[in-house]
Formats: structure tokens, C-alpha cells, sequence
């Protein structure tokens, strides 16, 4: 049995992976948490509270460890990136510095980074990889968080040819799904829209901004399915991949299909006094299906469903 460390294992995306890992049954589970209390009814799990941004600590959480699913990060909406951009940008830093460092020290076998797609410039056709130009400067609301994520990219690229770890960088789109934020202060798009139509009690749903901007939207269980197939299949020893539904979907039309799903009457109210992102961007996942045969599962509407679903049964 391989031993895996999840960090972040109480996010989002971590803990969708803890679950997943977990269920298999074939891994033997580190799993780090922070400011959240561990997940009860995880028995064979080791979980270790850990500061990511203290060098020991980050050198006694990998020890022993095979892969590495680095999920640990400051994360937060749209409020924060236009009034506090910065809180994305040092923590983050630090911390997948560290555990790169230490993954190259301790040859880790397979280290996975998250990085995103907010590098790229706006867009009406599919993004690939290779279409980011880094001449070409970041948008100015992204600008901290987007180069600090080039950095991280470049620091895998840069360990890989190093040492014996596998490196995969994933540029993945907007996620959703179980586990999400669902509080109005910290969430994406998708998140607060589904808090807005399931508690709206006059009828109404407020959205920032106009709503023409375009998101490419992928269900969490198919970023985990990208994930379990990188480690499995990926060859050489860096790899960077977009990984995303493929399409652009309006903000103002991914509202109307939520408040169709969910079943509700509810009339849309756009403030365009709070903050919004103006671009629009979707991405050509054309190379991880070539190189692992990876394919998103869910369409947005059957996976609007099951979100749904699963907020009404697990969030009160």
C-alpha cells in the first residue's frame, strides 16, 4: 500500500479527495488540517494539525510519504480578490515552496499542484496550455495570485528535473460540487448562488454585477477522476494540463439553470455596486484526454442536480 498525504484534507477539493481515497481502500492516508477540526468517522486516517508555512513541520508531515496532493491554500471569492488581493499571494507562496523543497529532499515519488487558470487572458475560444503568453501581463485583479501561481508552476518544472519526483500541474476551472463554500463571504460564484436561491425568502436572487462573463465549470468528482488517472498514468516527469468542461456558460444563465433545478419562483436582481470579474474564458482539455484519457463526466446541468442534492441533505 502506498502512502498518500492529503493536505487541506478539510477543504474543498481535499476532502472530496479524502473521500475518494479513502473508500478505495489501498492507500494508507495522511491527511493534514489547520484551522478545521478534523473529519470524524475516518478511523484508519492519520491526521496531523499542521502550519504548511513552518519548515518543520512541513519536513515531519511528508516523512514517510509516496504522493503528495497538495490542496492546502488560502482560498476565497470574488470580494476578497478585488478589495484584498494579496491574502493569496504570500501564504500560498510559502507554503508550496516549502513542500516542494521537501517532496525533491525526501523523494517523493509523485507531487500534485493545483494551479488555476487565472494566468490566462480573457477569451471567446478555448484556451489550451500553451496559449498563455508570458510576455503578455496578467489582469490586473488576478496580477498577485496569477504570478504567484506561474511561480509554483515553474518551481514543479524546476524540481522535476532535479530529482525522481513526478510533477503534475493542473490548471483546472471553476470547481463545484459537495464540500464547497457555501457562505456568502467566502465563496465563488457557483457556491453563493446556490446559498442565494435555497435561502432566498422575498423572491429574489441578487447577483454582482451584470452577469455576461463567461465560466468554464467542472464538478469535483471529475477533477478527482483527472487526479487518480495522473498518478496512474503520467510517464515523464512533468506534466501541466488544463482540465475543465470544455465550455463557457454566462453567469446570468448559470443563475437561471441553478433556480430551474432547484424548483423555485425566484426573480434575479443585478448590484451592480459590488465587485465582479470582467472575463470570460473556457478551456481546451484536448491534452489531458490524449495523454491520460481523461473526459469530464457530469454535464452542468446533471451536475447542478447532484449539488444540489447534496446541499439540501448536508447544509443547514
Amino acid at each position: 500500500m502506498k502512502n498518500i498525504l492529503i493536505c487541506g484534507a478539510t477543504g474543498f477539493i481535499g476532502r472530496n479527495l479524502l473521500d475518494y481515497y479513502y473508500n478505495q481502500g489501498n492507500y494508507n492516508i495522511r491527511a493534514t488540517h489547520f484551522k478545521r477540526p478534523i473529519v470524524e468517522g475516518y478511523d484508519k486516517v492519520e491526521w496531523v494539525n499542521c502550519d504548511l508555512r513552518d519548515p518543520k513541520q512541513v519536513q515531519e508531515v511528508v516523512k514517510g510519504i509516496d504522493i503528495i496532493l497538495q490542496f492546502a491554500a488560502t482560498t476565497t471569492g470574488a470580494k476578497d480578490i478585488v478589495s484584498k488581493p494579496y491574502i493569496h499571494v504570500t501564504d500560498n507562496a510559502v507554503i508550496n515552496s516549502l513542500l516542494l523543497r521537501e517532496a525533491f529532499e525526501q523523494d517523493i515519488k509523485h507531487f500534485v499542484f493545483p494551479s488555476c487558470t487565472i494566468m490566462y487572458q480573457k477569451s471567446e475560444v478555448a484556451i489550451k496550455e500553451s496559449d498563455f503568453n508570458p510576455s503578455e501581463e496578467i489582469q490586473s485583479f488576478y496580477f498577485g495570485a496569477g504570478y504567484t501561481k506561474v511561480y509554483l508552476e515553474k518551481m514543479c518544472e524546476f524540481y522535476s528535473r532535479l530529482g525522481k519526483t513526478k510533477h503534475t500541474v493542473i490548471r483546472h476551472s471553476n470547481m463545484y460540487g459537495p464540500y464547497d463554500k457555501y457562505d456568502l463571504e467566502k465563496s465563488h460564484v457557483f457556491g453563493a448562488t446556490i446559498t442565494k436561491v435555497m435561502t432566498s425568502e422575498d423572491g429574489k436572487v441578487n447577483v454582482w454585477g451584470i452577469g455576461e462573463e463567461k465560466r468554464d465549470l467542472l464538478y469535483v468528482s471529475d477533477l478527482v477522476d483527472f487526479i487518480d488517472l495522473a498518478l496512474n498514468k503520467q510517464t515523464t516527469p512533468y506534466e501541466l494540463f488544463n482540465v475543465g468542461i470544455g465550455e463557457g456558460i454566462r453567469i446570468k444563465d448559470l443563475i437561471s439553470k441553478i433556480i430551474h433545478h432547484s424548483g423555485r419562483d425566484l426573480e434575479i436582481v443585478h448590484d451592480l455596486s459590488k465587485p465582479s470579474l470582467p472575463t470570460s474564458l473556457f478551456l481546451d482539455c484536448s491534452r489531458a484526454e490524449e495523454l491520460l484519457d481523461w473526459k469530464p463526466k457530469h454535464t452542468l446541468d446533471n451536475g447542478i442536480i447532484k449539488t444540489l442534492n447534496w446541499y439540501k441533505n448536508n447544509v443547514k
